[in-house]
């Protein structure tokens, strides 16, 4: 079972924005790898303690959270729309909060140590077409992707410009004072190294281009154009780097039968006079299956039914949608003269003529159920 977030922080479930904040950082000094070089246990507290603040210092994350716990973010982790959990990398922290650290004097948060951000690879993106029953149900897909990997045989030496740094300082005398700035070493590319030896067929940074099948698991509830992210799977850079990532839209495919509205679904069913009038019993697709649904005698033309449970689960967790099924009495647009003889008949009966009652909802009142 996941540790609660509030535990790991140290706080409690009303704190304030600014306490959440400062206990993000009393932790992460203290778990901090520069403080704790080597000690697998404090870097995974470190990783911990940055999950829980990026949940909790965002006010719609921490509702979520504090709803439905970590339900609200299974099957999200590491995908837009979720937060990046456990697929979060050093690096990434580094980069994501590091404007907490101001003065702390640990490298890596800006606060003047000796931790170098490694330089990181180029992400890559994909399309990946998934159907209605694939959405539903949640789907693992293998995809070959051609990325840029270090070749082989290549060796790298510290960067003479910036002696391994990754950065060129630069001070300079105004009126203020003297002062000090820092930008990327324009000859590694902020990688702190250069290319000592290359295999031939590798480019000038020592990276070749190499397919590989990248397994790529997506959880059930995913829309159309939302973006998830697969950690370390796009172009290395050269060097002690760290892999780009691998960012995957979704793209959903039209169903023949069932028209998809946020977690609901819509299903048009076609029935005749007769079905109408004696009642019916029919057989219509859902995204799990076939079913079979019971139309009482006398069903009126707009009627919804709603299945329950039927439509598609909520990518944070709050259940399934329904399966709204529309019926539509089907009018023959030709008759035999047997056929107009009937109805010419039951014109004239009274038990024909539209004699709607409190039950039978008007068209804005169907449409105010079926948003309800």
């Amino acid at each position: 079972m996941k540790e609660d977030f509030y535990d790991i922080l140290g706080i409690s479930k009303g704190a304030t924005e600014s306490e959440i904040k400062k206990a993000y950082r009393k932790k992460a000094i203290e778990y901090h790898p520069d403080k704790n070089p080597g000690d697998a246990s404090a870097e995974e507290k470190f990783k911990k303690a940055a999950e829980a603040y990026e949940v909790l210092s965002d006010p719609d994350k921490k509702a979520r959270y504090d709803q439905y716990g970590h339900q609200a973010f299974e099957g999200a982790g590491g995908f837009g729309g979720g937060f990046s959990g456990g697929g979060m990398n050093m690096d990434d922290i580094f980069s994501q909060f590091g404007d907490i650290f101001g003065g702390s004097g640990f490298g890596g948060f800006g606060g003047g140590g000796t931790r170098q951000r490694r330089a990181k690879g180029s992400n890559l993106r994909i399309r990946v077409k998934l159907t209605l029953e694939e959405i539903a149900n949640g789907v693992e897909k293998k995809i070959k992707v051609k990325r840029k990997i270090q070749a082989a045989g290549t060796t790298y030496k510290t960067c003479s410009t910036c002696n391994g740094s990754g950065q060129m300082t630069r001070i300079t005398n105004t009126i203020l004072g003297r002062m000090q700035t820092a930008t990327t070493c324009s000859t590694c590319g902020g990688a702190g190294q250069s290319i000592d030896k290359k295999p031939a067929g590798a480019d000038a940074q020592g990276l070749e281009v190499s397919e590989e099948t990248v397994s790529i698991k997506i959880p059930a509830g995913v829309e159309d154009g939302m973006q998830l992210k697969v950690t370390g799977k796009g172009n290395e850079a050269p060097g002690n780097s760290v892999p780009g990532d691998l960012l995957v839209a979704i793209e959903e495919l039209d169903h023949p039968d069932l028209q998809r509205e946020g977690d609901n679904l819509h299903y048009d069913l076609y029935i005749s006079f007769s079905e109408a009038a004696l009642g019916a019993s029919r057989e219509i697709d859902t995204v799990s299956g076939k079913v079979r649904i019971k139309i009482e005698e006398g069903v009126q033309s707009g009627k919804i039914l709603r299945l329950r449970g039927k439509g598609i689960p909520s990518i944070n967790g709050y259940g399934k949608g329904d399966l709204l099924v529309h019926v539509n009495v089907w009018t023959p647009k030709t008759l035999n003269r047997e056929q107009r003889e009937f109805f010419e008949k039951m014109a004239k009966d009274d038990h024909f003529k539209p004699s709607p009652d409190s039950r039978d909802k008007s068209f804005f009142e169907k449409v105010k159920d079926m948003f309800s």
